[in-house]
């Protein structure tokens, strides 16, 4: 599946993926579209085969602190309040939940099956002073279930926490075990929220979300309680696209380490989706920093099937995706200027063909424009074709000139009114990209 990898109307952000057997879940946040709001009152999973990473499967509902036509509510003292970023561990053969409840204490959840439901425990029971994990909200948990048995809690907003779980409950915290400032605020570190924690080998990973929020960044250490060292960033959902804040982690499926993330859309950042990237963790334990792509999961994308505008990993200039209905998703905003990027798309290797066709489908605006069409770069790549845009809705096509091979693809946008007229309507809205395909 391409980026978003999900069904595109479905909204995971903060996603904590786990492979339990041979399946890999995805625990995250529920968002809606055009909402004023972070999250939901409720949590959903989903899973796919680790071998068929193209077929995602929705588990349903999993916990709840609202009633809903289905279920009841899972905490009688949390009622109405959002659920925010969870995670999911197994330990002998169960599977705990641990939910972030905004404004009021977070709670453990078990379940016999990884998919859920989850049933309550408790709240967490500590004696830290309550100023410690917010007062006991335990914002963003990302758990830690060790080799020798011993569990750790990861946590914080503008300021870290980690503290031991008793392995015997999983949500008692164990007296005179928690450390404040696990990942320090200060540079380079510059900690802010989103702690997820992963052992590598011998090797502990804390995945964040620094003070530039749209980045997620990693640190390492030889033990669960640090010290850590800085070691970069692994992917900058703002990297020429709308961006907001980011939570994830890293997983490795079939021997292929990724990087979970998610994108903003909709002219917000609460409408947020789950997005994924390939990544390589070197011997010396770093991760090179990827870029963001409309890949997911795929190797390729292929030009000669129709692509959905709204996978596009570039968006400059003030365009962005939006959500018309469950069925209709299209970057809307595009102005003179915009330019809208995928990559990367495999276009083959027929040297046969000296051109081919470019078709699009748009909803217009009433105005005339073009769509510069290149590859590789849209400043500095090779310009294949020129697509006039009308007044109508509908579909726009033209001729381009053929490509072999690997490449991104960009349009750039041109009002093409002229004199006074378009600089009167400087930064009107031009037309809605819907799709595209090329054809040979």
């Amino acid at each position: 599946m391409p980026n978003p990898y999900l069904p595109l109307w479905e909204y995971i952000p903060d996603g904590e993926p786990r492979v339990f057997g041979n399946r890999v879940y995805v625990y995250g946040s529920h968002d809606r579209p055009a909402s004023d709001s972070f999250c939901d009152k409720k949590l959903k999973v989903w899973s796919a085969s680790v071998n068929n990473l193209s077929d995602w499967v929705c588990h349903g509902d999993i916990f709840h602190t609202e009633d809903d036509r289905d279920h009841a509510c899972d905490t009688d003292w949390a009622n109405g309040n959002y659920l925010y970023a969870p995670d999911v561990v197994e330990k002998d053969g169960k599977y705990y939940l641990y939910a972030y409840i905004m404004g009021e204490k977070g709670c453990v959840a078990v379940s016999d099956k990884p998919e859920g439901p989850f049933k309550l425990i408790s709240t967490y029971k500590y004696t830290m002073p309550e100023e410690v994990c917010a007062n006991g909200w335990f914002i963003d948990p990302g758990v830690l279930v060790d080799d020798d048995g011993k569990v750790y809690i990861y946590c914080g907003f503008e300021k870290s926490f980690m503290a031991q779980v008793n392995p015997d409950n999983m949500y008692e915290i164990i007296d005179n075990s928690h450390i404040e400032d696990i990942i320090p605020v200060e540079k380079p570190f510059e900690f802010f929220e989103a702690c997820s924690p992963r052992k590598v080998g011998d090797t502990y990973y804390l995945i964040y979300s620094p003070k530039r929020g749209s980045r997620l960044a990693y640190a390492t250490s030889d033990k669960p309680t640090g010290p850590f060292e800085y070691r970069g960033y692994i992917v900058d959902n703002g990297d020429d696209y709308p961006g907001g804040n980011d939570h994830s982690s890293i997983c490795q499926i079939n021997g292929q380490w990724y990087i979970f993330y998610h994108r903003m859309t909709n002219g917000t950042i609460m409408s947020r989706r789950a997005c994924v990237e390939k990544i390589e963790l070197l011997p010396d334990g770093t991760i090179p920093t990827v870029e963001m792509t409309s890949l997911g999961f795929e190797e390729s994308l292929l030009p000669y099937r129709q692509t959905p505008a709204e996978i596009a990993c570039v968006l400059r200039g003030g365009c962005f995706v939006t959500e018309k209905n469950r069925f209709e998703r299209v970057i809307t905003g595009i102005t003179d200027g915009c330019v809208m990027g995928y990559k990367y798309f495999d276009f083959g290797d027929d040297f046969s063909s000296k051109t081919m066709e470019f078709c699009a489908r748009v909803n217009g605006m009433g105005c005339n424009s073009e769509i510069h069409i290149f590859i590789d770069d849209c400043e500095n790549g090779k310009e294949i074709g020129i697509c006039k845009v009308g007044t109508d809705s509908g579909m726009v096509s033209c001729i381009t000139e053929s490509v072999t091979g690997r490449h991104s693809v960009f349009f750039k946008v041109k009002d093409t009114a002229g004199g006074w007229f378009k600089e009167m309507f400087s930064g009107r809205q031009l037309f809605e990209l819907c799709e595209f395909v090329f054809v040979k």
